[in-house]
Order: C-alpha cells, then structure tokens, then sequence
C-alpha cells in the first residue's frame, strides 16, 4: 500500500515492503482527530485514503485552518526532524486510512535515499511558500480581500463554462472564516455582496466565481495599494 505514495515511487518493492513491515496502520472516521497540538508524538503519517485537515491553535483558543492534505501525501515530518511538539491539530475529513512511520525509520530512510530526502524537501519548500504568502496577506491585506484570495485558491476551473470557476461542494462560512482569520459575520456580509454584484453565485453544486477576473483585478489593486 506504500507504493500508491508518491514519496516511495520508484523503490524496489522489496525494499517497500521492508519499510512497510516497520510501519503501523490505522482507519479513522470522519472528523476524527489524529494528531493534537502540542502533542509529543514524533512519527510521520501517510494518508492511504481519505484527507485531513491541519488547524493552528493559538493559545487565546482560536483556531485558523491552515489547509487540507490528501490521499498520497504526508504529514507530521516536522516533529520527526526536530523532535519538537506538534505545531497544528490534523483532523480527518472523512474515513481514512494512514500508515504510521517512526520518526527513527523517517529520518534513516531519508539518509538512505537522498531522492527520497529531496522530494520531502520539495514538499517543504511548497508548504513554506504557501505559509509566506498566508503571512502576507494577513500582514497587508484587510479580511474581504483575505477572503477573495481564499476563494480563488479554494475554486478550480468550471466544467463547460471556460470563463468562470467552483468550489464544490459550497464551502461552509463558518470554515471560511476560519481560513482567513476573521468573524464569520465579515464572511456572511461579503459574499452577500459579492453576489449583489453577480460576481459569484450559489448554486446546487456549489458557490460559482460568475466573474473571477473581477476577483483577481481587486486583488492586484489591494496588493498595489489602491
């Protein structure tokens, strides 16, 4: 089952089945934690099926959600590198099943393979990248335009309509909020507006982006400064 992760593609299957035989699997239910913040554990986890969601909690209790990851990928690599606490909470968004890795196997298989070292740098590095661009926006950017950036990186190409993007199923307000560090109300009170102004649209199969251009072009003003 390590071969459907990407990280392991191309090693020998026997070598796979070696690293598999040091390894532990466990299926959770949907929004079942799997890692705490704070937490002590220091293994890597690799999502065979389904996805979690990682949330930073500061110590006020509020919490901002960071991302999801999913099938194929991995977390927990930061506390198996530096031995540190966890630094989010992960909690799975449907069943899934994940493959635990000690932090010991993680950082031997790593010094053994620097392919496989390379890639989890890879892998970090993108994270970086997108923590740096959060960052960025929160640092410049008031919360309306927080939540047109969120929208756009949540939404993906509309089937049949060229011009216009989704975010199916719709996403919830409350978990919008939450991504972009501010009261749902701010949420609520935007997206009204928005489709005010026929720029998005709810529909059965989510929320449409009816004109993302508009979207990106106050987006490229704010960053500006205008």
């Amino acid at each position: 089952m390590l071969s459907d992760i990407a990280l392991f593609e191309g090693m020998p299957p026997d070598k796979l089945a070696g690293l598999a035989r040091q390894c532990s699997w466990a299926n959770y239910s949907e929004h079942e934690l799997v890692v705490d913040f704070a937490d002590d554990s220091t293994d890597v986890r690799f999502i065979i099926s389904g996805g979690v969601r990682v949330i930073f909690r500061a110590p006020s209790g509020k919490e901002m959600i960071l991302g999801e990851i999913g099938e194929g990928q991995f977390f927990g690599e930061l506390a198996a590198i530096d031995g540190q606490t966890r630094s989010a909470n992960v909690t799975t968004l449907s069943r899934s099943r994940i493959c635990t890795m000690p932090a010991g196997v993680f950082r031997a298989l790593l010094a053994a393979h620097p392919d496989i070292a390379l890639k989890v740098m890879t892998v970090l590095t993108g994270r970086i990248r997108s923590l740096n661009m959060r960052l960025a926006e929160h640092s410049f950017l008031d919360a309306r335009f927080r939540l047109y950036n969120e929208l756009i990186r949540l939404s993906r190409p509309r089937s049949g309509k060229p011009d216009q993007r989704i975010i199916s199923p719709p996403p919830n307000q409350s978990e919008l909020a939450e991504r972009i560090g501010c009261r749902r109300e701010v949420v609520s009170r935007e997206i009204a507006r928005l489709k005010g102004d026929q720029v998005v649209e709810i529909t059965k199969g989510g929320l449409v982006l009816s004109r993302p251009e508009t979207l990106s072009h106050l987006l490229s003003e704010a960053w500006a400064g205008g």
